[in-house]
């Protein structure tokens, strides 16, 4: 009986093992070393690092910032107005509101500084601009084009005074609601 006993005991699988160290550790370098060649890939491939090794200009930027080497604008940059626009509008027989997100569109970083900068002037000509407007005046698309021709004006219009460029492109609603 002592015999079936050391024999059943000589049966049993080996409990298993993990995973050992040394595969965990190889399989680790070499995510970090793909990880790290895939960087350098995308890094060595950037416009910016094309022209700075081959020995290439980069660009001249007109007064908006687009491309005047080869005449292709620059990349479009938006910034958005925030917070968004609430006013009462100008309707006489009932109390309404406007409320609009508004976000302006350059191809230059230093146009959109420069928005910043004059942000406080950009707000008050645009929400009084904003109040002026009836709600059936800008019920309909054609309506709230021109008002959004009037409010890239005002933006251009500061920036001209305070800068001598118009700089801004153009202007997007990106929420518009009347009530």
């Amino acid at each position: 009986m002592a015999e079936k006993a050391k024999s059943a005991d000589q049966e049993k699988p080996a409990p298993k093992r993990g995973v050992p160290l040394l595969l965990v550790l190889v399989i680790l370098l070499l995510g970090i070393a793909g990880a790290g060649g895939g960087a350098w890939y995308f890094a060595t491939r950037s416009p910016a690092h094309a022209a700075a090794t081959h020995g290439a200009e980069a660009p001249a930027a007109d007064e908006h910032g687009a491309a005047s080497k080869d005449g292709a604008p620059g990349a479009a940059q938006y910034l958005a107005l925030d917070p968004a626009f609430v006013v009462n509008v100008a309707d006489e027989d009932a109390q309404h509101y406007l409320q609009t997100d508004v976000q302006v569109m350059a191809r230059s970083a230093e146009v959109l500084e420069a928005v910043k900068i004059h942000m406080p002037r950009i707000r008050n000509n645009l929400l009084l601009l904003f109040s002026q407007q009836k709600t059936a005046d800008v019920r309909d698309r054609a309506g709230r084009e021109r008002l959004q021709a009037a409010a890239l004006k005002e933006v251009q219009d500061v920036l001209t005074t305070e800068t001598g460029k118009p700089g801004v492109e153009a202007l997007y609603f990106t929420s518009f609601v009347t009530q």
